[in-house]
């Protein structure tokens, strides 16, 4: 149980946080960590990130939120979101996400940082933060689908699948659950095959041209998930939700 580091050719993070996967603050600061140190390692041509059990990523832990006196562990949850999610773009190589089952809130900002996106048929994508009194990751959530579908997704908290991104373009396959692994590998062994100096330099040059900067997007957006907790929005939706409301 926790993050755990495969280092090679082909890196893997997995993450593995029973029974969903909504990762503890402590979580998220061990995932941001792990991909840091995949991505350092000079052996490291491609990085996969995956997960064990139901599904990809269920977010943060909001019943560790509930049960922590004060502020502190939203404070921690939502800098340990920001480092992953910036662990994620930074990382000096490209990183696959292999999403299966479920990829909501905080695994939408790990898959939208991603360089590209391999998902099971079974994967389905979506923010449910309006739900949960929070705002955040509709930087990332915009990286996958267009403008409008993202607002709309925001607003309502519906999910999208697999399929519907695959048609956006911005998964490139969707597989059978089983073989999810075997296809984020394919992938990555093909880019692993490169040159490493100019596909880190293809990834330091990407990053360079990208029309928004995605830390400071989502930092921006914290903002109001603070000014929500301040005035007891985000209180009370967390505690309906821990209570099955």
């Amino acid at each position: 149980m926790g993050i755990e580091l495969h280092r090679g050719t082909v890196a893997e993070v997995i993450v593995d946080f029973p029974p969903v996967n909504a990762l503890p603050a402590a979580g998220w600061h061990a995932l941001a960590d792990a991909v840091a140190a995949a991505g350092a390692d000079e052996r490291t041509r491609v990085v996969v990130l995956a997960a064990e059990g139901r599904g990809f990523c269920a977010g943060v832990d909001i019943k560790e939120m509930q049960r922590t006196p004060g502020h502190d562990a939203l404070l921690a949850a939502n800098r340990g979101c920001a480092a992953a999610f910036a662990a994620v773009y930074d990382c000096p190589v490209p990183v696959i996400a292999a999403v299966n089952g479920f990829c909501l809130g905080g695994g939408v900002g790990l898959a939208g940082n991603a360089d590209l996106v391999v998902a099971a048929d079974d994967a389905t994508f979506g923010l449910p933060e309006v739900d949960r009194g929070a705002l955040g990751a509709a930087t990332h959530l915009a990286r996958l689908v267009p403008h409008q579908l993202m607002r709309t997704m925001v607003y309502t908290c519906r999910p999208v699948t697999a399929w519907e991104l695959h048609r956006f373009g911005t998964v490139l396959e969707v597989v059978p659950a089983a073989g999810l692994r075997r296809a984020a590998h394919r992938v990555a062994e093909e880019i692993a095959a490169k040159d490493p100096l100019v596909i880190r330099r293809a990834k330091e040059s990407l990053n360079g041209i990208d029309p928004i900067d995605v830390k400071r997007s989502y930092r921006f957006e914290q903002g109001f998930t603070f000014e929500l907790n301040l005035n007891g929005a985000g209180d009370r939706a967390r505690q309906r939700f821990v209570d099955g409301r």
